[in-house]
C-alpha cells in the first residue's frame, strides 16, 4: 500500500522560512516524477514544484526564488525549502507522485493528506 505523509507546516510570521518533507513508502519513487501542490481556502489546487524523473525541477512563478524542491531518494523522501514566506502562501499544501517512472508530462497518482501551513502578516 503507497502512502505519502507530509510534515513540516505550521505557523510562522511573513519572512520566514519552513521545511516540508514527504515521505513515501510502498515502493520507491526514484525514477518518478514527484510534486508539491496547495490549496488556499475557497480556492482550487494549484501547482507548487515539482522534481522530475531526471531531476529537473520546475516552479510555480508565485513561488519561484523562494522555494527550492529537493529529493532524498535513500530516504525515498521529497522536500520543499520555502523562504520569504507571504501570507499568500498560506493553504493546505499536498505532497504527489507519479506512479509511472520516467513519464512525461507526469500524471499524479498518488497523493498524500496534507500538511497546514499558515502564514502571518
Amino acid at each position: 500500500q503507497v502512502q505519502l505523509v507530509e510534515s513540516g507546516g505550521g505557523l510562522v510570521q511573513a519572512g520566514a522560512s519552513l521545511k516540508l518533507s514527504c515521505a513515501a513508502s510502498g515502493r520507491t519513487f526514484s525514477s518518478c516524477t514527484m510534486g508539491w501542490f496547495r490549496q488556499a481556502p475557497g480556492k482550487g489546487r494549484e501547482f507548487v514544484a515539482a522534481s522530475s524523473w531526471n531531476r529537473d525541477s520546475a516552479y510555480a512563478d508565485a513561488v519561484k526564488g523562494r522555494f527550492t524542491i529537493s529529493r532524498d531518494s535513500a530516504k525515498n523522501t521529497v522536500y520543499l525549502q520555502m523562504n520569504s514566506l507571504k501570507p499568500e502562501d498560506t493553504a493546505v499544501y499536498y505532497c504527489a507522485a507519479d506512479r509511472i517512472p520516467g513519464r512525461a508530462p507526469p500524471r499524479y497518482d498518488y497523493w498524500g493528506q496534507g500538511t497546514q501551513v499558515t502564514v502571518s502578516s
